[in-house]
């Protein structure tokens, strides 16, 4: 048993971890062999997702110690849990799911997530987690927005000169 010195060493840590962190799952690997567990860490470790076990009455405490708004997140904390943060939003969620695929298990389960801000709650979240594009991913959608107008312009300037000439010698020869 730990002292409670010990705890509260532990709740000011998942708290820290939880107030420098962006990308937050909260999974249940509690169904998974010795094996499997090992297979999952290893598939976190190569997405540059970090992998543990909390206690929920700790981790509980941390969040509301955080100085963010998780949501209903603290209402997921029953039974096992395992905390995953990363940098990119989408990581979390594509570890697991490829995880699963492999070992056609429906483990391990996601219990919700924080996401720049946004909550998301239950297993049934999982696909639009996945479907989360990283920042870069995004800025690079809005550069390509922001270029296809004027290349639509330039484009447009550059063959209707050639109609617009076309047009004209066909006037003047009538």
């Amino acid at each position: 048993m730990k002292t409670r010195e010990q705890k509260s060493q532990v709740i000011d840590n998942l708290t820290a971890q939880l107030n420098d962190n962006q990308i937050i799952y909260l999974a249940d690997i509690s169904g998974l062999n010795a094996q499997d567990t090992t297979r999952l860490r290893r598939a976190c470790y190569k997405a540059d997702v970090s992998l543990t076990m909390v206690k929920n009455t700790l981790l509980s405490k941390a969040m509301e110690k955080a100085d963010k708004d998780l949501g209903q997140l603290p209402e997921v904390l029953k039974g096992s849990t395992s905390i995953m943060f990363s940098e990119t939003g989408n990581a979390p969620a594509k570890v697991i799911q490829e995880f699963r695929k492999k070992s056609k298990s429906k483990l391990p389960l996601l219990k919700g997530a924080y996401v720049e801000e946004a909550v998301y709650l239950g297993d049934e979240s999982l696909d639009a987690l996945v479907s989360i594009k990283s920042k870069e991913e995004v800025i690079g959608d809005i550069i390509g927005l922001l270029q296809s107008p004027a290349k639509n312009v330039i484009s447009a300037l550059q063959s209707g000169g050639g109609k617009l000439a076309g047009i004209l010698k066909t006037l003047s020869e009538k």
